[in-house]
């Protein structure tokens, strides 16, 4: 377990801060990016936690909303541990095909219950979904900055399939809480010419 006696160090004042090998990087560095960006979406579906939870009704989703904030601190955790030509070390935390394939199962499984779409979906709706609907954008930017460190650096591909898969599973989620699509505000295209 982690354990944090101290939150302020001072070792990042210059502008740089420890990956989990122990080197140091500018606090610039697409990595780290990456990182803040994977840590603004947990924020993010923190939010829809706390807005999908008072709905009695969707507090099965409220529960697999933290799951995925559990997974999102082990890609973080993941991102921050340089891959190198060795093996890696059996502590180094890297996301894995089994958490990918959990989100894929339960896109499918909330998908069955949807309407197919006849057009797009705008950000709104329920609090819950349009909470959702943000988390969803800010996975995609994080999923983004992942991408972007990847063209600079190994990066491992489980976590850049997770991005990808969490942000469909948060648009999926969030049309389930808009009453399985029903509530869905849809895009009428020119609509306010």
């Amino acid at each position: 377990m982690v354990k944090l006696n101290k939150i302020y160090t001072r070792t990042g004042d210059k502008g740089t801060t420890g990956l989990v090998d122990g080197s140091r990087v500018a606090k610039s560095d697409a990595r780290m990016v990456a990182i803040g960006d994977v840590d603004e979406a947990n924020s993010a579906i923190g939010v829809a936690v706390v807005a999908v939870e008072g709905n009695a009704g969707h507090a099965v989703h409220a529960a697999g909303l933290r799951v995925i904030q559990n997974d999102l601190f082990d890609l973080g955790s993941d991102l921050a541990t340089p891959i190198s030509d060795a093996p890696d070390p059996t502590w180094a935390l890297r996301i894995v095909a089994s958490q990918v394939e959990r989100l894929e199962q339960e896109i499918d499984r909330l998908n069955e219950r949807l309407t197919p779409l006849d057009s797009f979906v705008l950000p709104g709706g329920s609090a819950g979904a349009a909470a959702v609907h943000l988390a969803r954008a800010i996975t995609r930017r994080a999923e983004r900055a992942a991408v972007r460190a990847g063209e600079e650096q190994a990066i491992n591909p489980h976590a850049l399939t997770y991005l990808n898969r969490l942000s469909d599973l948060l648009f999926v989620l969030a049309r389930v809480l808009n009453d399985d699509g029903r509530a869905d505000v849809k895009w009428v295209p020119g609509a306010s010419r």
